[in-house]
């Protein structure tokens, strides 16, 4: 197979339609687009939604049910291939990850994720440990600890 044997499949491609070029095209003088009103200018038209001023849809049906997403728990995650940082032995909490910048904001707490190598016994206290994390920290003889 080569550049020059490959073409779409057939039915994938339409010709763009050219409008503006002339009779015959029937799509010469206004494009399309009629004559005159709000349609027909450039910059022209209506947002989505909007009716011609007339109560939208969206406003007319009654709104149902309950949204539990503003009060749900957000964590800040960190892997373990970013503890590698510390060393050997340290006690890592969630305010020096933050003095480290490892994490911007505590958010509902810091969870630790299992992603990567740990290679060093840490002491690590964090509100929630994914199960593969706390698998790995203790391997090395570390502590996982939830506050």
């Amino acid at each position: 197979m080569k550049l020059h044997n490959l073409y779409p499949n057939p039915g994938s491609t339409k010709t763009s339609k050219r409008v503006g070029r002339g009779p015959g095209s029937g799509l010469g003088k206004t494009s399309g687009r009629g004559e005159k009103g709000q349609n027909a200018r450039s910059g022209g038209g209506v947002r989505p939604g909007f009716e011609g001023g007339q109560t939208p849809l969206f406003q007319r049906i009654p709104k149902r049910g309950f949204s539990n997403a503003p009060f749900k728990t957000v964590y800040a995650v960190i892997n373990l291939s970013d503890l590698n940082k510390f060393e050997d032995g340290a006690v890592i909490t969630p305010e020096l990850l933050k003095e480290m910048g490892l994490v911007k904001q505590q958010m509902d707490g810091i969870k630790v994720l299992g992603n990567g190598i740990l290679e060093k016994k840490l002491h690590v206290r964090a509100h929630k440990f994914s199960n593969t994390a706390l698998a790995k920290i203790e391997k090395l003889g570390g502590k996982a600890e939830v506050i």
